[in-house]
Formats: C-alpha cells, structure tokens, sequence
C-alpha cells in the first residue's frame, strides 16, 4: 500500500465535451440569470428524453420535491407517505409543508418501496378515517420503484403519487422511465448523480398547466403588470434553475446512456470480481426494468464486518459509505407512522445494517476499482 494513494470518490461528476459550448453560449449572450435559452432547451429536451409532455428546470431535487407536494395540495396536517429507505431530502420537503410523512418499508427484491406495505399502510388509515394527501415513492440507487402497482393503489385510494426518481434517471420499468409513472416526477442533478448541473433539479409532468403553476411558483409567483410592478398575490419560492447551469445540463444530458452504461459496467466488475465471496448480496436488479446502477449497492454478513470493512477503506482514501439510514430510525421523524414488509422483519433496517455503497463513478479507472476490491478482499478473507 502506498502512503500516496489518490483519493477513489463515491460518486465524481464527470464532464463531456458539450457542457462547455452551452455555458460559453450563456456567458458571450449574458444570459446568466434563471431565464434563458438554455433553460427552455434543457426542458425540452429533458422531458423529450424521458417521456414526459412538460419540465421545469429548478435548482435542486429537494425543491423539486417541495414544489411538486405543494402542487399536490399538501398543506398543514395533512399525512404523506413516504419510502423511509432514502436520503432525509426525500421527506424534509413533507414539513416543509407542514404536513406529517407516514413512512413505508422497502421490498427486498427492489429495496424500493414495497407494495404490500403501502397496501397495508392505506387500508390501515382508510379504517381510521385518514386519507393521505400524496405519496412520495422513491426509486433508489438507479432503480425504478415499482410504480405502477404504486400508483394503481394510490389512485384506488384517492392519493396523488409524486415519483421521486432523484437518484434514477434512465432507469426503465418495462418501457417507462422512472419519474415518468406518477401525478408529478421529480430528478435531481446534483453533482454526484448520474448526470449533473452542478446542483439542480427539475419536476416533470403530462400535466402542463400544473408544470407551468409550478414555474410559476418557482420564480417567487409574480403576477402579471402592465407597468412591470412587483405584485404577488401566493406565496412562492425562489427555486429556477439558472441559464448557465441549464447549459452544462444539455452538455450531460447527451450522454445520459453513455454513463448508465459506464455505472453498470462498474457493478458488473465488482460482481466478476468478488463473485468467490459468499458473504456479499449484491443489490437485485427488478425483474421488470433496467437499473442505471447509480451506486453499486450490496449486503454485508453483518454490521460488524460492513463496518471494518468501512474503516479499512477510509484508511485506504476510498469514499465507500452505508446505505441511506431509513428515515423511520432518524431521531428527527421518531414519532412518525411506519410501516414493515412483512409482519416478522423491518428490511429497511436490514438493509441498513448490512448494506455498503462502493465507489461507482462513470469514470471509475480499472486500477481504483481493484483498489476497491482488494480492501474488500482482505475483510472477508
């Protein structure tokens, strides 16, 4: 081991040759603020490429989500379900709100949500005369969450279905792309997504009068005026996107398919690689779609080893992490309504206790990935 051993990142971004032209582009033209060619074009194109009618570029994921539940209707005491195997943007944006998320396990064939706990969930607050406002199902790690069953339910039930696929664009149920299943869809282009603009998000839809309130919305709900006066009759939020960042997402968004293909080809090494080892699970591949392999995920034989083998990694400069800590565990929601798979076991704390995510970036060299293994390697030997 060398003492001068480079940094191996969880999740770098990775710039193409394109992201550069569109930026120049807003820069020579001086569109720099949240309005703009780019961000009209990025819109079009993202919602071209994931089969939606209409999107709204905006700065962050969690925004995303903010302004897709207020879309939904949710407001004060009302009750949302939510996957609690995520990451906490997932249901902040729920008290953002002031609403109160009702939190569902996960399956672990998909390690999304799991729709026998959601069935179980709905009939529960039916009986007591509780009707959620929405439900923000996540598609975790590069997986799409088994949407139609969720929205099938939902609707049975009167509840709107935000599809939360932060962490999934390109990721495909049958033939569908995830974020493009539920009333509204939500990704993020964080800098460690798949894709990034640095830092944003958007929100996409069929529905374009809801996608154009929430543009709306999203530049501080100005109304109209002949004289140009500042006059808001709603409360809005400074969430656009800015011209500049939209730029470096046309860039990304070319090569969507280039780094899926990147990620997954990382999962597969990792798989061939340590496939001599029977204490690892690897995260399953939903026998409905295709994952992007965002993270490549897996299951440890127990909290002890996952944690040395964590340990080991750190001291080997290697940004390895433990899956998402469930959000039914975090001392901030340790009051909410949770509910299991099945009767015996709570897999999301399972998933937890085992689960690792190892370094999975589009541009991940061979050499740093044997790195990756050979720590493994040494753990479980």
């Amino acid at each position: 081991m060398s003492q001068q051993e480079d940094p191996i990142f969880l999740s770098p971004p990775l710039i193409g040759g394109e992201e550069k032209r569109y930026v120049k582009e807003a820069f020579d033209t001086n569109w720099i603020a949240p309005v703009g060619p780019n961000i009209d074009h990025f819109e079009q194109e993202l919602a071209l490429k994931v089969g939606v009618d209409h999107a709204c570029a905006l700065s962050s994921g969690t925004a995303a989500i903010h302004l897709g539940l207020q879309l939904l209707g949710v407001g004060p005491g009302d009750l949302v379900i939510c996957s609690s195997l995520t990451f906490v943007a997932s249901a902040n944006p729920i008290r953002y709100c002031g609403a109160e998320p009702v939190f569902v396990d996960s399956d672990p064939a998909t390690w999304c949500m799991s729709v026998p706990a959601l069935r179980k969930t709905l009939d529960r607050l039916a009986l007591e005369g509780r009707t959620p406002k929405a439900c923000v199902a996540v598609s975790l790690y590069g997986q799409c969450a088994p949407m139609p069953e969720i929205v099938e339910l939902c609707r049975q039930n009167g509840v709107k279905v935000l599809d939360e696929a932060a962490e999934a664009l390109g990721a495909r149920h049958g033939s569908k792309l995830a974020g493009s299943f539920g009333d509204l869809g939500v990704y993020s282009f964080n800098g460690n997504k798949i894709i990034t603009t640095s830092g944003g998000g958007a929100l996409v839809g069929n529905d374009g009068e809801l996608i154009e309130r929430g543009r709306f919305l999203s530049t501080q709900a100005r109304d109209p005026s002949e004289i140009g006066a500042y006059e808001h009759h709603v409360t809005g939020n400074n969430y656009r996107m800015s011209n500049v960042l939209a730029g470096i997402g046309r860039g990304q968004l070319r090569v969507l398919e280039d780094r899926i293909e990147a990620r997954r080809a990382v999962f597969d090494r990792y798989l061939d690689g340590l496939r001599t080892f029977d204490g690892i699970d690897w995260m399953p591949e939903a026998d409905y779609g295709i994952a992007t392999r965002w993270l490549s995920c897996c299951l440890l034989p127990n909290e002890t080893i996952r944690n040395d083998l964590l340990r080991r990694m750190h001291k080997r400069k290697i940004d390895a992490r433990p899956v998402w800590k469930p959000m039914h565990l975090q001392p901030l929601f340790a009051r909410c309504e949770y509910e299991t798979h099945s009767e015996s076991k709570d897999e999301s704390a399972q998933i937890f206790n085992r689960g690792l995510c190892l370094p999975s970036g589009s541009s991940l060299s061979l050499s740093d990935q044997e790195r990756v293994m050979e720590v493994v390697a040494t753990t479980l030997s």
